[in-house]
């Protein structure tokens, strides 16, 4: 669907200005959305799997964990598919987050994945400038994430930092002058972005962040002393029904592509735009806190740029 068509459909939770907005600037910050309930139940299930990974010394299928992770100190950097691992993320992604997406991507919304961030103020938790829709190209861009703060998150937090607009410029090439997939912008590259219109968005707990796959964004290293925070950012991403993707799923789940608002799509919607692929996900994917910081490539990874592309 066109954003003209999207915006023809009455809304589910957002005001008509809300979503103008995003489809002018690629993102929407909505402050205290989520009801504290919803942020209990999310917290419960939260600390009982970072409870479970002080037992756990390497990454595998549920935690992404940091050089350093340990049982007295624990540092998971992800859990990855919590849509799967435990029933509440799953409830939650199907409540009324998807009712925004909707209201974004269209009517009929597919569910694509999820994943739950943490930082822990230690300075070496930066995302460098990147776009998502490289990671998993659909056949249109009507594809976001969605991002909830189960914690108050400042400027000194690592929240994230979007350039408005940008969904409707170039997309980046992911890879290095090597042919290495990092998942970021080139250096070059990104000292070419104009920061200076960069927003951050802050919000309290229970606030939700929207932005588009092809919104170029990053989150800065954390600076506050807040030890305790660990920042978890729960990410949920939908696309719209008639967005197909055309390469492997880099993280799919037991839901991954399932109906969760309207009807399957009967026909593909084909954006005339370009898209580059990333590698070949069937062989394995890590992270992109792992592919960001070189470790993809110190272990030999299989992370190579592939031919390829959308009409």
């Amino acid at each position: 669907m066109t954003p003209e068509e999207i915006l023809a459909h009455k809304p589910r939770t957002l005001t008509q200005a809300q979503r103008e907005a995003y489809f002018a600037d690629g993102y929407l910050l909505l402050e205290r959305l989520i009801p504290q309930d919803w942020l209990d139940r999310l917290h419960a299930v939260t600390d009982r799997l970072l409870k479970e990974s002080r037992g756990v010394i390497a990454s595998g299928e549920v935690f992404d964990i940091a050089p350093g992770h340990g049982a007295e100190h624990p540092k998971v950097r992800r859990f990855k598919k919590p849509d799967e691992v435990d029933p509440e993320y799953w409830a939650f992604a199907q409540d009324l987050i998807a009712d925004v997406a909707a209201d974004l991507v269209g009517p009929n919304v597919a569910y694509h994945h999820s994943k739950l961030n943490f930082k822990w103020h230690d300075g070496s938790d930066e995302v460098k400038w990147h776009q998502d829709i490289q990671f998993y190209p659909h056949t249109n861009y009507n594809v976001l994430a969605i991002g909830t703060y189960m914690a108050d998150t400042a400027a000194g937090d690592g929240p994230i930092t979007v350039l408005p607009g940008s969904h409707e410029g170039p997309l980046y090439d992911l890879y290095d002058d090597d042919g290495n997939w990092t998942g970021s912008l080139k250096d070059r590259d990104a000292a070419a972005l104009d920061t200076s219109k960069a927003v951050t968005l802050e919000g309290p707990a229970g606030s939700i962040t929207v932005h588009s796959a092809r919104t170029v964004h990053c989150s800065a290293p954390t600076a506050a002393d807040n030890a305790g925070s660990q920042r978890p950012l729960l990410i949920n991403a939908y696309n719209s029904a008639d967005a197909f993707a055309f390469t492997p799923h880099p993280s799919e789940s037991v839901n991954s592509r399932k109906i969760i608002r309207g009807e399957p799509a009967r026909w593909a919607h084909l954006d005339p735009r370009p898209c580059p692929v990333p590698p070949d996900w069937s062989k394995g994917y890590t992270s992109i806190f792992a592919a960001q910081a070189g470790e993809d490539k110190k272990a030999g990874a299989s992370a190579k740029k592939v031919s390829g592309g959308m009409m």
